[in-house]
């Protein structure tokens, strides 16, 4: 998910109308897509049916939903006149960021008949198909979308801003089902959006709902049915992920008002830790550090590094309990992670701190996971998001820029910085030596191929 941190009165709306910033002159126009004058046709390594699963990128936060990928081959130095662009493509309004897989990259966007998905060729930028999935959606943080399609097999799982989570065929765009979780279950739309990213766990796909008769919910991927549902708490802003915690594999979520622990197969509520944020914005996706679990959020409420453990005794043989390891709440935390998702390697953790509330003062800041030690920071970096991959963070910034740094938990070591689109706030996609941005009106895609 890509936030920016709402706010219920008038004033604090106004402050952050610079940085929202959405092309609403872009919802009178249809999605261009098919028009690929602007796209070039030179083929990219790695971009076919065929390609390398390493270069998968196939849904939010990549192949294993943290952000990296095990792409390798990547630039060393930033060319002097910024990286090649390779197309350049009309699309559309929205949040949602983009998944690419055997040689397609998926997304959605928003023009005035509705909510789209859409499918490219992801070496070319040509149109292969896209399809209305939803009504138009208006929100005063920001219009369209705002989750990333997964993929997985034959089929695309999306989820719309008003909830409405669709299945797709992969090589047409034919729906295949639609479901409408929050109306059945009793529930009503996050003031500021649904922005979960389905995650798509052998034939069950899950998405936040937020519904008192089900937080999370999974369904079958062939017949769209219920296959479970969990919890009571408010949906949130954030997207689920499957990690190992404790030596056991869970579904792990952040709520509107806490993270919870899930057994994927039958829907158990495993534990509950509670982690109330202002506006109840929990957006970052949890990560797991050597079997413990890393929390953070904006709205200056700070960062938690917990040991997941069993509760004890046979009768509490799936029950678990949590503890700090360290935290670091409050105005002085070390990392409050607005709507971006830390990128944790080699033992140290790469993200974005902001300061307050959805002011634009942010800071790049790495600190050691294991102690939550500061390592260094880059004051008043500015908002953005980030990936990684090849011993390489690649940012994105609010002002459309793309910065490449190595990764270093010694300094901050950048090889270079580009405008390449407007304002955004869509996490980066790399796939085949590719790297992909998006803003409300167009999709970039940039050669980062070793030189």
């Amino acid at each position: 998910m890509l936030w920016i941190r709402p706010r219920s009165n008038r004033s604090c709306l106004q402050s952050v109308r610079a940085a929202l910033c959405v092309a609403v002159a872009g919802l009178a126009v249809p999605l261009a897509l098919l028009d690929t004058a602007n796209a070039q046709k030179s083929p990219v390594a790695g971009a076919g049916k065929n390609a390398p699963a390493e270069t998968e990128w196939p849904q939010f936060l990549g192949p294993n939903r943290n952000g990296i990928s095990r792409e390798t081959g990547l630039l060393d130095r930033w060319p002097a006149d910024g990286p090649r662009e390779i197309f350049r493509v009309s699309a559309g309004v929205g949040m949602s960021g983009m998944a690419i897989s055997r040689g397609r990259l998926v997304t959605m966007a928003q023009d005035a008949d509705g909510q789209r998905v859409i499918a490219l060729d992801a070496a070319s930028g040509k149109g292969l198909w896209q399809q209305m999935v939803a009504p138009e959606y208006r929100n005063p943080m920001g219009d369209g979308p705002r989750g990333t399609p997964a993929i997985a097999g034959g089929q695309v799982f999306a989820f719309t801003g008003e909830g409405i989570l669709v299945a797709l065929d992969f090589e047409t765009g034919k729906i295949q089902w639609s479901q409408r979780p929050l109306s059945s279950l009793g529930g009503k739309p996050a003031e500021y959006g649904m922005a979960c990213s389905p995650l798509v766990v052998g034939d069950r796909v899950i998405v936040s709902v937020g519904a008192q008769q089900g937080t999370l919910v999974a369904f079958d991927t062939k017949s769209g049915k219920v296959v479970w549902k969990a919890g009571t708490d408010p949906a949130g802003y954030s997207s689920p992920a499957l990690l190992t915690l404790n030596g056991k594999k869970q579904l792990v979520a952040m709520t509107g008002a806490s993270a919870v622990g899930v057994d994927v197969d039958s829907g158990k509520l495993l534990w509950r830790y509670p982690f109330e944020t202002n506006f109840e914005c929990n957006i970052a996706t949890p990560l797991e550090h050597q079997g413990q679990l890393f929390l953070s959020a904006g709205e200056n409420h700070g960062s938690v590094l917990l040991a997941v453990k069993s509760a004890g005794g046979q009768s509490k043989a799936d029950q678990y309990e949590l503890e700090a390891v360290w935290e670091s709440l409050g105005p002085q935390s070390v990392l409050r992670n607005e709507w971006q998702t830390s990128i944790l390697i080699d033992g140290y953790l790469y993200g974005m701190d902001n300061v307050g509330g959805a002011g634009p003062v942010t800071h790049l800041t790495c600190i050691e996971a294991a102690t939550g030690k500061r390592a260094w920071q880059v004051p008043r970096f500015g908002k953005g998001n980030l990936i990684a991959a090849d011993g390489k963070l690649f940012m994105s910034t609010m002002k459309g820029e793309v910065v490449v740094a190595r990764v270093n938990p010694e300094r901050y070591d950048e090889l270079g910085r580009a405008t390449v689109v407007g304002m955004t706030r869509q996490a980066p996609a790399l796939s085949g030596g590719r790297l992909y941005l998006r803003d409300d009106q167009e999709i970039v895609c940039l050669d980062v191929r070793k030189q």
